[in-house]
């Protein structure tokens, strides 16, 4: 495991160790029961789409919104991108590096309609206990921070409460581990930054691609920026991208969301613009 990812879990596990003292004080199985039911991830049947991250910094770029952080800047993204054609919203929830917090989660699942996503660095079931409390339809889960076991039980824990699973792998051992879950119905992604050095490697959506179960949908991470990188990810096979701070930075992520999907839509379909 690289050293940001060590230090992702643990942070993680402090988090959720304080999760399980406070668990009883905060009623957090009686939340998981009243709060908003799942809501399914659509899949469109122009053949792509893009679940769209609202985040407030990253380690690789720092600070990506100008102006004081707050729960209000995170829900006007998500947002924004309700109306501009996602799929699903990712929320950061990850507090030492990308400014996250649980109540994020919460504010964006209270304010859009369509299915939002944990995204963190989870290692612990009762962080996924965390997100359904908050009104999340899915979470994302790290092939190499999981051993094969507890990938598995929280996989199964997710889909018992009915939400989607995004598997997230970097080469072709995670893929080892990943393999214990591809009978469930779940997505597989492809992130291409390098933990070393946080930089990206958009080769690797292509040498991991023949790898990827073909049952499944596969989701790009981490590096679509351009149109054209997102018909470079089409012709791959993958059904889905997720983009966070190529939108978050920009003075219109709305209107940029919109065109990586006509971009994705138009590569499957063989519309020419």
């Amino acid at each position: 495991m690289s050293d940001f990812l060590q230090e992702m879990a643990e942070s993680s596990i402090a988090r959720a160790r304080a999760a399980k003292e406070k668990r009883t004080v905060t009623g957090l199985d009686s939340r998981v029961s009243s709060a908003r039911p799942p809501i399914p991830l659509p899949f469109s049947d122009a053949g792509f789409d893009v679940i769209a991250e609202a985040k407030l910094a990253s380690p690789a770029e720092g600070k990506l919104i100008q102006g004081p952080a707050s729960v209000d800047r995170v829900v006007a993204l998500a947002e924004t991108y309700a109306a501009n054609g996602a799929a699903a919203i990712s929320v950061l929830t990850e507090p030492t590096r990308f400014s996250g917090h649980l109540e994020h989660l919460e504010a964006v699942c209270d304010a859009v309609s369509l299915p939002v996503m944990r995204k963190d660095f989870l290692v612990d079931p009762i962080q996924v206990l965390e997100a359904r409390a908050a009104g999340s339809s899915g979470v994302l889960l790290i092939a190499r921070m999981l051993p094969g076991d507890l990938l598995e039980e929280m996989t199964d824990q997710a889909l018992d409460l009915e939400m989607f699973v995004l598997v997230e792998v970097f080469d072709r051992s995670d893929l080892e581990t990943a393999v214990r879950v591809f009978d469930r119905e779940v997505l597989v992604g492809v992130n291409c930054r390098d933990l070393a050095t946080l930089g990206i490697d958009l080769s690797r959506f292509e040498s991991l691609a023949p790898h990827l179960p073909d049952y499944l949908p596969a989701v790009a991470e981490s590096g679509i920026i351009t149109p054209e990188d997102v018909t470079s990810v089409a012709d791959l096979g993958y059904s889905m991208a997720l983009v966070g701070s190529s939108l978050v930075s920009r003075d219109d992520p709305g209107a940029t969301l919109a065109r990586l999907i006509t971009a994705g839509r138009d590569r499957v379909s063989g519309v020419t613009r």
